[in-house]
């Protein structure tokens, strides 16, 4: 009897903490889910699991762009460039390329180099010379833009050769026998648990949330508020690059290839959670509000509303999740 009463009370404990752990879950866990159901009721087969990859490999760009906006957000601040590194870094790859096997590692080590580069600027401007993030970051949009729209004329030239599109739309054969495991989605879960570790294991990621929080009391913590700011614009723009690498490698040579994705990858990022003012953010919600739009995406599509929805979808969310945001943090206090 005894041995009966302590197993029910350890089932009913367990069931409490499962129930708990569901209550505090981030909320577009469940969105995603109820988003991917109307999917798979529309289109049966989208769950099966090659397509189902084939699915994930293409929505890895904007996934792994908004793990690395949020690097960006959670400090206080935006990048609006991305969109347009996303477009350079497949206009550029193009040209340097052009269909040359042998030149696919070095460009894209100097796309992820240029990356880099952007990124600097991007948090140096803002960090040493106090100019608002917004507006920076539209500068070097506007910057970025043009150099790659100059050089390559205004319309797509090059081509990109098989060796560097197998990151988008390729994969491994047989893998858990699998008619083919992308590339891409490898790419998305070694990033984004890279991502993960640096956001939400390692001290560099309590210091970045710290800055967002409160800039001052993070400085008189010790925290080198610049060096972690440009760091965190560092690497928004690094995930951009890639991002470009996959979609140039599965879609080819675009001048419109990243068009519209910085607004993308913010409406992901608060979609998962992440506060615009900073202070709160996470990457695996993150990634899993970008997944969510993918899969509304494709459930618009399914249902044959036409692509101009999209934009006002992502302004909706945009101002309904920083509203709730607003509405509860007001309640808590």
């Amino acid at each position: 009897m005894t041995q009966l009463t302590a197993t029910t009370s350890t089932v009913e404990s367990l069931a409490g903490r499962i129930w708990h752990r569901l209550r505090t879950l981030n909320p577009v866990y469940y969105i995603a889910l109820v988003l991917l159901i109307g999917v798979v009721v529309q289109n049966p087969v989208f769950i099966q699991p090659d397509n189902f990859l084939v699915f994930l490999s293409r929505s890895a760009p904007p996934m792994l762009l908004t793990a690395g906006q949020v690097f960006v957000l959670v400090s206080g601040g935006f990048d609006l460039s991305v969109g347009s590194v996303v477009t350079s870094t497949v206009i550029i790859s193009a040209i340097l390329a052009n269909n040359d096997p042998g030149t696919t590692w070095w460009v894209i080590l100097l796309m992820l180099a240029g990356g880099a580069v952007v990124g600097l600027v991007n948090g140096m401007v803002t960090a040493y010379l106090k100019v608002p993030s917004l507006i920076a970051t539209l500068g070097t949009l506007l910057i970025v833009r043009g150099i790659g729209l100059f050089w390559s004329g205004g319309a797509p030239r090059g081509y990109l050769p098989d060796n560097f599109r197998m990151w988008g739309r390729r994969g491994i054969t047989g893998l858990f026998g699998l008619r083919e495991f992308p590339y891409a989605v490898i790419l998305l879960i070694v990033i984004g648990v890279l991502l993960w570790l640096l956001l939400h294991r390692l001290n560099y990621g309590r210091q970045l949330l710290a800055l967002g929080d409160n800039p001052r009391a993070a400085r008189l913590s010790g925290v080198n508020v610049n060096l972690v700011r440009i760091s965190a614009f560092v690497i928004c723009s690094m995930t951009a690059v890639v991002a470009g690498v996959l979609l140039g490698g599965r879609g080819g040579v675009s001048i419109e290839t990243g068009t519209g994705m910085e607004m993308q990858s913010i409406a992901a990022a608060v979609l998962g959670g992440t506060m615009l003012l900073g202070g709160r953010g996470s990457v695996p919600a993150a990634m899993a509000g970008a997944l969510a739009l993918e899969l509304l995406f494709s459930l618009l599509n399914l249902l044959g509303l036409p692509k101009p929805l999209r934009d006002a979808v992502q302004g909706l969310i945009i101002i309904g999740a920083v509203a709730y945001a607003a509405y509860s943090a007001k309640r808590n206090r």
